[in-house]
């Protein structure tokens, strides 16, 4: 946002669609008010939230109704609202218990329906009719899938029930409200009503409002990282009515005095009520109330009342997690998964009528056939009744379900588990990448969504913020613009050769922590002693930015004794720059308490009373503070948007002066900078009370309290006199220009979503490498839908016009792409959004923006930010990446398929959020071009290469049952089946899947181009599907009928013959495996030969066991020479035409990725050669 240097972000008007109230939290009793400014009343207590909390606390406000609130009894917890259960304040995270957990958890594993289909697969085989395995093989590998996800959910709850037993016993201070003396309870038996008391560094046990603080002045600092992840400190204020005799020994808690507040809600930067103090009411907003999961911080004691325990605290309310995504790779499975399973039914059919056949023309054999005897021939009494056989239709149809047992694993049940292991295989990898590490927050990149890796290696939009994301946040002063004179010569404080913030106080000196830099002229007018125009002007201007914020000042020690460090404590970075900037010119913030703030003026220190406060809210795009100053007068000082602040200046004003102003604002956001107005206004005593009155009025209403305060703010800040402009730099970024750049060499359009005026947005898309001079402009700024539509029907023109006189875009590997093509930008407002979205118009924003190059969005809110990804993640297939590191930008990282949060400034809402998370806008490119290129053709070969495994093992079964007369009969042991997928040929998958490596990092860097064959998809598709399962038959037939010609007329057994189709098939799909690898190293050596070995030492084994079928079959073949040359001629056989299909794919169609592959080994071997010659 441009000039909403107030907010507690950096897009103000994005910080919620929600319309805020103002907030302004005092005391409201007229004991509380004292004799100052020549009679005006003075509140030496003034209520008001903390930088932390400023637009998001408004935002929150809502109107509160009667029937929506709740009733508190201080102290007794039995009064509580007799209408509501109120829970005790134990809390409980964790997913399962001890009788549950069995039947919760299997229910949840098998919402996947591969399960179900092996769960009946399993049931099946356990009928007598249609058995085909043995009942403990056939139930073996979901069984065994089932135990190590339960084993995992165990493990991850149990860690959750001791994190809620060591949260639940913590020890808590509670009133006993008779005698007044403090008790220690644990933190579950607190109840609502209770008053507790917290000490400094002590967690807060349950959302409770103030009653008294260890200051005063009734302020506590609380850290909230634990519920919103934010790490500065944010002020809370206890009501001076309660502060007067806070609950203790000599002071019991007062049994007539209760709170009316809201209901529970999630939303944790709003609180409303009210609160009867002697007779008194009270009001109370979101500064009166520290909510669980804070810790206190820099107060020695708090003492508050619990108003909302356990399951109805805030965070509680707040603790489900987002919704999850499933990766495309996963979602495209699906396609694959039907094919196969008409595969799979196909296969059956086949064996059920040709079964049936076989039956029809043998009936008359029956009564004797092996499995099909008619006739029982031992000494039974029903002799008559059929024995083994149920009729021809009952036959076929048991002959189907035989048929979908043995060749259930057509669809891999360990496929599933294998992509559990490799995502988190890839995820340690990424996590432990130092190319992702931020040394300046000492931040690692999190993986915080397991299952949707592979989708980092096909993104074609990132959809950014700008400010946080592409910029620093980190504001800095840079000029000024004071009654329409521009003030921009600034240099440092050492060339002036003074500083000119140094406060001396108590023999000790101090100064703020950071200095600005200032321009000469204007330091010689503020230290001018003549009184001129100009100089007024400009003192008002610095000593308005000194008061209107909610910046706090904290003494840092330094290590000179005698020199001490002011550290303005903010959550807004762009108040904390206006601050640090009033200090350099010599308005040096000293001290704040909740009435009143000491400013050292020029050397002078000067107390000024706060009298009323108002927030920024989206509405007004202002905000204001009346203070009482030290000559007695009362003055209104307003900061905020221009374009809000010009349209309540005063009637009699120079133009001339408002004109230089705006000229000046539209040069600073020409440069970048985000700029803010000033303005101020002397009140008088009359207006003040006027204020003061229906103030105190509105804000002790339950009933539209939000809608009376925002009406009282506006009708108060009207009639300004406009004291000048600020110009605040928010620097790029390191990096951030190449990284663009090299995404749009990858493919991926890059559009920018902020909430920044538009000349600011463009001149940072310019610093940024966004846009370009050769770019041609497509801007809509447009305030009704017709405009709208035509401004698009223009912008489709235009590019119609561009396309017929220039060609399609030539993309080359080496050079990128050469086009003549002209490029597009199209700019657009939040207005004219508001006017497309959600309307008949989306189509054609649609059609233009998928044709610009570049697609720039100003002044958008949050919805927004999210509605925009939403127009091209349901209007095309293209991969979707949001990226943002403020709260307002949690709606777009959740909408689009991939979500990323930056750890930045504004606290840690997008991280929470987001999918993944890391430090820097840069760290985008190694994460996509190279660990999302590998991760999607490792995850994408790994799927397709287990439906071809278990496809060659399936139909090796179904070889074998054409020549046993469809009996379902199988020579290949069923511990052999049953251990195929899950141990033979699974762990080469994992381990190739988490270290395989197409290109080096350096490679990916260098040519960014390459990414885009994750986009094609060019190591996914139904056509791959086709060509690998085409592999399969014919590698299915050289295992099959090699050794069958080979052994037919020899009296090997079939037991020995299935021990070597066992071997052959797990030599043939590892060689396959081995061939396609393209980084070895010693753990992929050992998975894949060692699981050879092991399928070997596990034959040996089954067939060491008596009883079971074919004992000691495989020493009957293992030791003949035929044996071996059969495993040597299947091997070449078998892998010729894969062998042969890949030498001509590459050398005659080779994919780019192929042709950079051996480019880098020509350079490694010129570069290894060279080094020879020069020893």
């Amino acid at each position: 946002m441009v000039g909403e240097g107030l907010t507690t972000s950096e897009e103000g008007e994005e910080e919620s669609p929600i319309p805020p109230s103002y907030r302004h939290h005092r005391r409201n009793s007229s004991s509380a008010v004292a004799a100052s400014c020549d009679g005006f009343p003075k509140h030496s207590h003034v209520r008001h939230p903390s930088g932390a909390d400023t637009e998001r606390l408004a935002a929150s406000q809502r109107e509160l109704a009667e029937s929506d609130s709740r009733l508190v009894f201080l102290g007794d917890p039995g009064l509580s609202d007799p209408r509501f259960e109120m829970p005790r304040n134990s809390i409980r995270t964790a997913k399962y218990s001890l009788i549950i957990f069995l039947p919760r958890n299997i229910f949840e594993q098998f919402r996947r329906l591969a399960y179900v289909y092996f769960l009946v697969i399993a049931v099946l085989n356990q009928l007598p009719q249609i058995a085909v395995f043995g009942r403990g093989a056939s139930i073996l590998p979901l069984a065994f899938v089932l135990l190590v996800t339960a084993v995992k959910d165990a493990y991850e709850d149990w860690r959750r029930h001791r994190s809620d037993r060591i949260e639940n016993n913590r020890a808590a201070s509670v009133c006993d409200p008779h005698s007044g003396r403090f008790f220690s309870k644990r933190w579950k038996e607190v109840r609502v009503g209770e008053v507790v008391k917290v000490l400094a560094n002590e967690g807060i046990p349950c959302d409770m409002v103030l009653l008294a603080t260890s200051d005063p002045t009734g302020v506590a600092y609380v850290q909230t990282i634990n519920l919103d992840g934010e790490s500065n400190l944010k002020t809370r204020y206890a009501k001076q009515e309660t502060m007067i005799h806070p609950p203790g020994e000599d002071h019991p808690v007062d049994p007539a005095g209760f709170i009316r507040c809201e209901q529970p809600n999630r939303n944790i930067y709003g609180f409303l009520g009210n609160m009867e103090v002697d007779g008194k009411r009270v009001s109370l907003g979101p500064a009166n109330i520290i909510l669980r999961g804070c810790e206190l911080k820099n107060t020695a004691w708090v003492i508050g009342v619990a108003v909302y325990t356990g399951s109805e605290t805030k965070v509680m309310l707040n603790s489900s997690g987002a919704s999850s995504k499933r990766s495309r790779l996963e979602t495209q499975m699906n396609r694959e998964t039907l094919l196969l399973s008409a595969i799979l039914i196909a296969l059956c059919l086949v064996m059920a009528i040709c079964n049936g056949i076989w039956l029809g023309n043998h009936s008359d054999d029956l009564e004797l056939a092996q499995f099909f005897r008619k006739r029982d021939y031992s000494d039974r009494d029903d002799k008559d009744e059929n024995y083994n056989y149920y009729g021809l239709g009952m036959q076929v149809f048991f002959t189907f379900l035989m048929s979908v047992i043995v060749f259930q694993i057509m669809i891999p049940i360990s496929l599933y588990i294998s992509m559990e292991f490799v995502r988190l295989g890839q995820a340690y990898f990424m996590i432990r990448d130092a190319n992702l590490y931020d040394e300046s927050s000492n931040s690692r990149f999190q993986c915080r969504a397991l299952n949707i890796n592979e989708d980092l290696g096909q993104i074609k939009h990132v959809f950014s913020d700008k400010t946080g994301t592409l910029t620093e946040n980190k504001m800095e002063f840079q000029c000024a613009s004071i009654r329409g004179v521009d003030y921009s010569g600034g240099t440092s404080l050492r060339e002036n050769g003074e500083e000119h913030c140094i406060v001396a106080a108590s023999n000790q000196i101090l100064k703020p922590k950071m200095s600005v830099k200032t321009d000469p002229e204007l330091v010689r007018l503020l230290r001018n002693k003549g009184e001129s125009e100009q100089g007024k002007q400009a003192r008002e201007f610095f000593l308005a930015l000194a008061c209107c914020n909610t910046i706090v000042p904290l003494v840092v020690d330094t290590s000179d004794p005698k020199q001490k460090l002011i550290d303005y404590q903010g959550e807004s970075p762009d108040e904390q720059a206006l601050v640090y900037a009033s200090a350099s010119y010599g308005f040096v913030l000293i001290e704040r308490t909740s009435g009143h703030i000491i400013i050292d003026v020029l050397g002078n220190k000067q107390r000024y009373d706060v009298l009323g406060l108002h927030q920024f809210d989206s509405d007004r795009k202002r905000m204001s503070v009346i203070v009482c100053c030290p000559d007695k007068t009362i003055k209104l000082f307003v900061k905020g948007a221009d374009n809000s602040m010009f349209g309540v200046i005063q009637n009699k004003v120079d133009l001339c002066m408002i004109d230089a102003t705006k000229a000046n604002l539209h040069a600073y956001s020409s440069l970048g900078l985000r700029t803010l107005v000033v303005g101020m206004r002397e009140l008088s005593r009359k207006e003040f009370e006027e204020w003061q009155s229906v103030y105190e009025n509105a804000s002790t209403s339950l009933m539209g309290r939000g809608k009376l305060l925002r009406a009282i703010a506006s009708n108060i800040e009207k009639g300004l006199l406009i004291l000048g402009a600020s110009g605040i730099e928010d620097k790029l970024q390191e990096g951030v220009p190449e990284a663009i750049a090299s995404m749009r060499q990858a493919g991926i359009k890059v559009w920018v979503l902020t909430g920044d005026k538009q000349e600011t947005a463009i001149s940072i898309g310019f610093s940024c490498k966004l846009l370009t001079s050769q770019m041609t402009q497509i801007v809509i700024n447009s305030q009704s839908r017709e405009s709208c539509r035509k401004s698009l029907q223009d912008a489709i023109a235009m590019y119609k016009k561009f396309a017929a006189i220039s060609p399609d875009p030539f993309e080359n590997i080496l050079t990128g792409i050469v086009s003549t093509r002209v490029p597009m930008a199209l700019i657009i407002d939040g207005t004219s959004l508001v006017f497309i979205l959600e309307t008949e118009l989306e189509e054609d924003l649609f059609k233009v923006a998928t044709v610009c190059d570049v697609v720039l969005c100003c002044r958008v809110a949050p919805l927004q930010k999210a509605g925009i990804v939403a127009l091209i993640k349901n209007r095309s297939d293209d991969m979707t990446l949001a990226i943002g590191d403020g709260a307002n930008d949690v709606s777009m990282i959740q909408m689009a398929d991939v979500g990323i949060g930056i750890s930045g400034q504004e606290g840690r809402q997008a991280v929470m959020a987001s999918d993944f998370a890391m430090g820097q806008f840069r760290f985008l490119v190694p994460l996509l071009l190279v660990h999302g290129h590998w991760n999607y053709q490792r995850m994408a070969y790994m799927i397709l290469y287990n439906f071809y495994k278990n496809a060659v093992f399936v139909f090796i079964l179904f070889w074998y049952v054409l020549y046993t007369a469809y009996t379902l009969t199988t020579a290949i042991t069923e511990w052999s089946s049953a251990l195929y997928s899950a141990v033979y040929t699974t762990l080469p998958t994992i381990v190739v899947g988490i270290l395989d490596k197409d290109l080096s990092r350096k490679t990916l860097m260098k040519y960014p181009q390459l990414y885009r064959a994750g986009q094609r998809d060019e190591r996914y598709s139904l056509k791959l599907f086709i060509l690998i399962m085409t592999d399969a038959v014919w590698q299915s037939v050289a295992v099959f009928y090699i050794p069958y010609l080979v052994y037919r007329q020899s009296t090997i057994d079939g037991s020995s013959i299935g021990d070597l189709w066992t071997l052959a098939v797990v030599v043939l799909v590892n060689i396959h495996l081995a061939m396609d690898v393209r980084r070895w190293n010693w753990i992929t050596h050992a998975a894949i030969w060692g699981c050879i070995v092991a399928t070997a030492i596990c034959v040996i084994i089954i067939d060491c066991i008596s009883t079971l079928p074919g004992y000691w079959a495989i020493f009957k073949i293992m030791g003949t020479g035929l044996f071996w040359l059969c495993l040597l001629g299947i091997t070449v056989a078998g892998m010729l035409p894969h062998f042969s299909a890949k030498v001509l794919k590459e050398y005659l169609m080779p994919s780019d990725v192929q042709i950079v592959r051996e480019m880098d080994k020509f350079w490694r071997i010129a570069a290894t050669t060279s080094e020879i010659q020069n020893e």
